[in-house]
């Protein structure tokens, strides 16, 4: 790797081509087809793939009535947030938090609180002085290898948050696409397990098979999940069932464990040569060390901003994403998220060998 000539991008959390299964995910296509072809080809429940939701629900230990799939976790918190806001409701969030979100409850006309992050989750003195003004409809985080920073929630924060949930009655959403993704340390426990009454578990494919099937689970209270399948067959009938059925199939061939495996060998190289590389031309600024997951999260030096740095660095060829978008009500002038997966060691190094280089040239100014 020399030169700029190549553009880099630590733009967007995408999975890398090489992690894909492709040969399991044909076969397990080809067995959903064989097996339940005249299902997965037809219109079928709001609920999604039956078969699906019990291998989830059989997962979480949890009866399949507290289980539905649905084509994205994007589209399932669209779905809360037409079952529980009212517009200028309040949401809390972390703060930074999934920039899609945001967009998602400002598209509600949600009155959004940003909770701050510390090392080991959100801040409780904060969130504390927060519900006694109001409390929010749902508190949406990310526990585990957070997008943006990488973080991951302490046991004690995470116990912290369902008596509160339970006390002040609001709900969590627990989005939770990364936390098989764990390189390193020891597993925390969920939020729904702390507290499955008042916890919305969300979980996805995309990061562990690939975004392209658009499947995903909701897991929570039957109540509140029968309303938003009334809502989803109101607003496409059915998921895809086409993708629950090869998705399925490809857990029910034991596949999922050697998948997470594989992306663990995969990623975990990538998060370290990223750490690495910051630690030897990147000395000045702060950065998040992850354990796990997609994402880590630098704050630049004092005076520098990331829309001057994204600016000279496309002198670069190299593409970054604005740090303001994660932060939903001010801030973030100084963050960068790095998203390293889709990315070589290689390429990662180079990345960080320009984003060193026009750092300097920013501060030079």
């Amino acid at each position: 790797m020399s030169g700029d000539k190549f553009v880099i991008n630590f733009t967007r959390g995408v999975p890398a081509d090489e992690s894909f299964p492709i040969k399991e995910i044909t076969a397990a296509t080809q067995s959903a087809l064989e097996k339940y072809g005249t299902t997965i080809l037809q219109y079928g429940k709001a609920y999604g793939f039956q078969p699906l939701r019990e291998w989830f629900a059989a997962r979480q230990e949890i009866a399949v009535d507290n289980v539905l799939t649905a084509n994205s976790t994007l589209q399932v918190i669209d779905f809360l947030c037409h079952q529980l806001l009212q517009p200028g409701d309040v949401a809390f969030t972390e703060l930074p938090t999934y920039d899609r979100t945001v967009t998602l409850l400002r598209r509600h006309k949600a009155t959004i609180v940003g909770i701050p992050l510390e090392d080991d989750g959100p801040n409780i003195e904060v969130l504390e002085s927060e519900l006694k003004k109001h409390v929010p409809k749902f508190f949406y985080i990310i526990p585990d290898f957070q997008n943006p920073t990488g973080l991951t929630y302490s046991l004690a924060k995470r116990e912290k948050l369902a008596e509160l949930a339970e006390k002040y009655g609001f709900w969590i959403i627990e989005d939770a696409p990364y936390r098989p993704l764990r390189f390193r340390g020891k597993e925390q426990t969920s939020i729904f397990k702390l507290n499955p009454t008042r916890t919305l578990h969300l979980f996805s494919f995309a990061k562990i098979i690939g975004p392209g099937l658009r499947v995903c689970a909701i897991h929570g209270d039957a109540q509140l999940l029968a309303k938003m399948a009334k809502f989803a067959e109101d607003t496409y009938i059915c998921p895809v069932m086409f993708s629950m059925g090869a998705a399925y199939e490809f857990c029910q061939a034991g596949h999922f464990p050697a998948q997470v495996d594989k992306l663990k060998a995969l990623y975990a190289p990538r998060l370290q040569a990223c750490l690495d590389a910051i630690t030897q031309l990147l000395p000045n600024v702060d950065v998040t060390r992850p354990q796990g997951g997609f994402f880590l999260g630098l704050t630049l030096p004092e005076g520098v901003t990331t829309a001057a740095v994204m600016e000279k660095a496309k002198a670069y060829n190299l593409n970054l994403a604005p740090g303001q978008a994660f932060f939903p009500n001010g801030g973030g002038e100084r963050f960068l998220r790095l998203p390293y997966c889709a990315l070589s060691p290689e390429q990662i190094h180079e990345g960080i060998s320009r984003l060193a280089a026009t750092l300097k040239d920013v501060q030079a100014k």
